[in-house]
Formats: structure tokens, sequence, C-alpha cells
């Protein structure tokens, strides 16, 4: 993203995607990525890979490994509020990039989201939280020198502010309370 103009009109036309679907029964959906957001699915996972240790490899990353399992709880907040209603299903994007708008070349807002393939259940919060992991990060995301990397809080400005713009509106206050 070039700036944070261009990012709060991303901001804008993944807020009106979701607004525009407000409703829809999101569990009559396809899951394209069986567990994309299945954080518990996932840990479970990477706890087998490192029962396992096919290439031998665990022992080299045992601080990384410390530092998830510390954490084994959060896995499931975001699981446990959609299970008990605090947050609702809705029809997700799942690839809130730049690239998946129709930018008009002479405003530069956003004409409509594309790529549609990975359109399925899941929560606002997931979708909010790719835009801004993507694009509020000011190095290279495999970048190795970590003194590039920071969060913009520009950058997340602009995109809440877009977002927001169109989708506030619809969402239930619990959503509203997770977005930061």
């Amino acid at each position: 993203v070039e700036s944070p103009e261009l990012f709060a009109a991303s901001g804008r036309a993944f807020g009106k995607f979701q607004r525009m679907l407000d409703g829809y029964p999101a569990e009559t959906l396809f899951e394209t990525i069986p567990n994309f957001h299945n954080t518990e699915d996932r840990l479970a996972k990477l706890k087998d890979a490192i029962e396992k240790d096919v290439m031998g490899r665990a022992k080299d990353c045992q601080a990384e490994i410390d530092f998830v399992m510390a954490r084994q709880a959060d896995c499931s907040v975001a699981l446990d509020a959609l299970r008990s209603g605090i947050l609702p299903l809705r029809v997700t994007h799942n690839d809130t990039k730049l690239n998946n708008i129709l930018i008009d070349r002479d405003t530069h807002e956003g004409i409509c989201v594309i790529h549609l393939a990975t359109t399925m259940p899941g929560l606002s919060i997931h979708d909010f939280g790719d835009a801004i992991r993507s694009y509020t990060n000011t190095g290279a995301e495999d970048d190795r020198n970590l003194d590039n990397v920071e969060m913009s809080m520009d950058m997340f400005k602009a995109y809440a502010e877009g977002y927001l713009h169109e989708q506030k509106a619809s969402m239930v206050q619990s959503e509203l309370d997770w977005l930061a």
C-alpha cells in the first residue's frame, strides 16, 4: 500500500463488502479452506509436528516453541467468543489484500472486492486483522532485520477509519471492542 489514503480506500471496500453481506446466512457457505482460522486445530497440529519432529529441527527452535506453548490459552479466545455468541459468524473474505480490490484509476476508490475463492464463514475480526497484519508493518513480511519492523499507527488509523465508515453500523459492540 503506497499511502494511508489508499489503505483507507481498501478499508472502505472490505467494510462495504461485509456490510453488504450482513444478514446473509454465513453458516450455509462452503468452508473453502477448512480450519483456516481454527487456531485450536493449528495448535494441535503444531504439537503433533513437534512430537514427531520428523526433520529433527525442534531443538533448533525451542525458544519459539516455548513462546507458543506459554500462550496456548490464547488459541481459544476468538473461537470461544464465537461459540458463546459474543462474536457473530459472518461472511468473510479471508484475503484482505489490496490486489483483491478493483481500484478506480482516477478516484483511487475501491470499485469492488474480487477474488472470492476464499469467501467463507468467519469472524470480522479476522478479516480486519489480516489487513492490519499485512499493511501496517513497516518492514517486509520476511524481513530478517527486526529494526525495520514496526507497526505504522497512521496506516492502522487509515484502515480502521475506512473500514468502520462502511461497516460500523452493522457490527455488534463486541466486534467493535475486539478490533484493536
